[in-house]
């Protein structure tokens, strides 16, 4: 008898499958929660457990904060970039052609 590694083997129907797979996550889940309230009373008995909070509520917020900029406004377009800094640059009295020599002369 050959063995394989197939995991569906011998599984009835999808009913039967439907079962094994929220069994699965059920199992998951509470080993995911096991181990999260074993770190929670790991940190419940830490002397400095309220500047660890703080600390991490400021970590959510910058991550708040990155994950607007990253999703909520599309950046501009690059030309449009590029327009504004020569418009700056004429403003703040640069060349006007870019310093290309400006006599139009080549080398």
């Amino acid at each position: 008898m050959e063995r394989t590694t197939d995991t569906r083997e011998g599984v009835g129907g999808p009913g039967e499958q439907a079962v094994l797979l929220a069994a699965g996550l059920a199992d998951l889940a509470v080993t995911t929660v096991g181990a999260a309230f074993t770190s929670v009373r790991g940190l419940l008995r830490r002397s400095d457990t309220a500047e660890l909070a703080a600390g991490a509520e400021q970590d959510l917020i910058a991550r708040g904060r990155l994950a607007l900029d990253r999703y909520a406004a599309a950046p501009p377009a690059h030309l449009e970039v590029l327009a504004r800094q020569v418009i700056a640059q004429r403003a703040d009295g640069g060349d006007s052609d870019g310093g290309r020599g400006g006599d139009g002369d080549r080398a």
